[in-house]
């Protein structure tokens, strides 16, 4: 290349829209007996090469330094020493010095849509080269002119650092040299076509500044000490089919916060939370996206940094250190996960290269209308390679016990709450790439970390959700049970009067619980935006809400199924969730509500010691209606079995209590009460059948050879245990 300075290769560099700066930047041999060297550093007064104190020229009226010299004379690896407008010196290695380090391999797998790792080497990740430490940067825009690298290092001057791009495969890569951790970053992109300049975070960024700001952070290289060893193995081989699982669901900054409002740290939280969690019985914590977002009122759920904690609670580290405590106490951690849509904030995803190239081009399939966001184009291999290789991020790097898709019905439908839409290939409404995509992560998320769990937020009636691939299933291994949730709080908002005429939407799930492997929900969707608390979506006067929601949660934790509880929910906060706030935790100076906190820690620990409530709870040996048809009382009956156990639950859902009120046995002999949800403990009435000998009668009842009387608390429900 000859320093001709009208040459088009030249003006595409000064003007910033060169896809290849190597080809005329560093070193090159001009013939066979002369080496160039030209560096581009704009505002620099002066340049020179460091070894041999090599002054280069100035290519008039640029920013263009150029030398000239015989063979040898400078070293592969050499340093520029430059002084900026303010005479400052500068020294470093020459970025232009080094040759290309993504391998041809992790590019060819990147584009057929089979890299399960893509972060590891997209990106920025520190690096080293012939002994030069710095920092290589990597990122996929196939339709952008010229990528550069920009941050404080270079007083965000998209000149400074443009990067080379990788052939046909779209992408970009730049090794900049004598770069530390810590350094905010972003990349500029120049749209080839349009000539459109934007200024977008890392996709594959591992940290960012904490919100507004939205730059990008290059996080170091030193590796967490991770001291979970025995919980991973233990989790390897666990049958969690058949053991008690308890979900809190939690959201970081509103569940509770610091004496001056602010966010707790990650390792802060670690330390309240599990010390809450253990002392309350749950098995799990599930969070509400922490993956970085721009918008608190979002709760995560338009991400901008799938492969980032989000700073609002600290560095990745920190987060390393919440799941490590919560591993070491044997709580588990589960991640809700958003691949469904993604903001249109102008730094994130959104037309990245000035193309749309993580969502679609038509509108019909490429935007969701009730959210304002964008869907992913999941037939694209690469798009599929980001969101695999995030997912394997979560698990791997961060040690995620689970995911919790978010939003599954959105993505395998189509024509999901849109007037316009355009059908598959077949002229149906399935989202076939997305079917494949959600087939192939729960498939890579198994087979890469055994015993993980895939949980699908999925709304519709869409079959075989939880069932393996091979078998024609998604691969999930839970799907939220979203209908016995709609179904039994609407039935808990009936007035009792009424209740006879809807006992079917408590008796209706049994109908298809075994069809999956359910989790029974309340989550945060069912206390905000006008939903109400719980408590407060129960029917009746306080005392009788209360009761109410005591009984429900009887219902929930006796029901086939996982369990999963928001936070506050189990202390019956009065008023919705905001989550710009901390919960009112003030309540529990209240007797009733220390009522509903006990009964909960209660309830988890009859589930968690008593296999009956659990062994089965995704099989018919787990379950026999005893009386589902006693409408004009509102009162269900029901056994739950392990091999070697049963109990015998009872529900009164009326405020009227129920003397000598007689239900079948599946066996004579003498039974206890164990659980009562209207005891003085839990803030009830206290009329039961506690202290007393339940013994059977020969009186055939409800199809069964004996039978027994029993007092039935108002507005409650009793579990029976047969005395050994």
């Amino acid at each position: 290349m000859q320093a001709d300075p009208s040459s088009a290769d030249l003006h595409r560099l000064i003007e910033a829209r060169h896809h290849d700066p190597f080809s005329v930047l560093g070193k090159h041999p001009a013939d066979q007996e002369e080496d160039v060297v030209r560096a581009f550093i704009p505002s620099a007064s002066d340049v020179s090469i460091v070894e041999g104190n090599i002054s280069l020229q100035r290519v008039p009226g640029t920013d263009l330094f150029e030398w000239r010299g015989s063979h040898g004379t400078v070293p592969d690896r050499y340093r520029l020493l430059w002084k900026d407008d303010g005479h400052r010196e500068h020294v470093g290695h020459d970025p232009y010095s080094f040759a290309p380090q993504v391998s041809d391999f992790d590019l060819h797998l990147f584009g057929e849509g089979k890299h399960r790792h893509a972060y590891r080497f997209l990106g920025s990740h520190p690096h080293e080269i012939s002994g030069v430490a710095g920092i290589l940067f990597a990122v996929w825009a196939p339709n952008a002119e010229r990528v550069s690298v920009v941050g404080d290092f270079n007083q965000w001057d998209g000149r400074r650092h443009p990067m080379r791009v990788r052939g046909g495969s779209g992408v970009w890569e730049l090794f900049i040299p004598d770069l530390g951790p810590n350094q905010l970053y972003k990349y500029e992109i120049r749209n080839r076509d349009s000539g459109e300049i934007l200024l977008k975070s890392d996709p594959y960024a591992q940290a960012y500044e904490l919100r507004p700001d939205t730059a990008s952070v290059a996080v170091g290289a030193e590796p967490y000490p991770w001291n979970d060893a025995p919980w991973l193995a233990k989790r390897a081989n666990a049958d969690w089919q058949h053991t008690p699982m308890s979900i809190y669901e939690v959201h970081p900054s509103s569940w509770q916060r610091g004496m001056e409002g602010e966010f707790l740290n990650y390792r802060e939280l670690a330390h309240r939370l599990v010390d809450y969690v253990i002392g309350m019985g749950f098995t799990h914590i599930e969070l509400l996206p922490i993956t970085e977002y721009p918008y608190d009122p979002s709760w995560g759920y338009q991400a901008t940094g799938y492969f980032a904690p989000t700073s609002r609670y600290g560095s990745p580290d920190d987060f390393r250190y919440f799941v490590d405590y919560c591993h070491q106490h044997d709580i588990g951690v589960i991640l809700d996960w958003v691949p469904a849509h993604f903001p249109k904030d102008a730094h994130g995803l959104a037309r990245f290269d000035g193309t749309p190239l993580y969502e679609h081009a038509d509108p019909r399939l490429g935007e969701h209308l009730d959210w304002s966001t964008l869907i992913y184009n999941y037939g694209r291999n690469e798009v599929r390679n980001f969101l695999l290789s995030s997912a394997m991020f979560w698990l791997e790097e961060m040690h995620i016990d689970g995911l919790r898709v978010d939003a599954v019905a959105s993505m395998l439908y189509l024509d999901y709450s849109r007037d316009e839409w355009v059908p598959n290939r077949y002229g149906g409404r399935e989202n076939l790439e997305a079917m494949d995509f959600l087939r192939e992560l729960n498939t890579i998320a198994h087979a890469e970390q055994p015993g993980v769990l895939m949980v699908a937020e999925e709304s519709t009636s869409w079959p075989m959700v939880s069932r393996p691939v091979e078998i024609g299933g998604l691969g999930f291994d839970i799907k939220w049970n979203m209908g016995w949730m709609n179904d039994t709080l609407a039935y808990m908002e009936h007035d009792p009067v009424h209740r006879r005429f809807h006992q079917g939407n408590l008796t209706f799930s049994m109908l298809y619980a075994f069809t999956e492997n359910f989790l029974l929900p309340f989550s945060h969707d069912e206390v905000t935006h006008g939903k109400q608390s719980m408590l407060n979506k129960m029917a009746g006067d306080e005392w009788q809400r209360f009761a109410n929601l005591r009984t429900l949660y009887t219902y929930m934790f006796c029901h086939p199924g996982k369990k999963l509880l928001f936070m506050g929910c189990e202390f019956a906060q009065g008023i919705e969730w905001n989550c710009l706030q901390a919960l009112d935790w003030y309540v529990l100076d209240y007797p009733q509500h220390q009522g509903i906190q006990r009964l909960v820690k209660d309830l988890n620990g009859l589930y968690r010691s008593t296999p009956a409530l659990y062994q089965y709870e995704f099989d018919w040996r787990g379950f026999e209606w005893i009386d589902c048809h006693d409408v004009d009382n509102s009162v269900l009956t029901f056994v739950r079995r392990s091999d070697d156990d049963f109990l015998i639950v009872v529900l009164n859902l009326t405020p009227i209590p129920r003397e000598g009120y007689r239900i079948g046995l599946p066996e004579p002999g003498e039974y206890e009460e164990i659980f009562n949800s209207d005891a003085a403990i839990y803030g009830g009435s206290n009329v039961g059948n506690g202290g007393r000998r339940l013994v059977s009668e020969d009186l055939p009842w409800m199809e069964r050879g004996c039978s027994m009387q029993l007092t039935l608390p108002p507005l409650a429900g009793i579990v029976l245990r047969r005395c050994s």
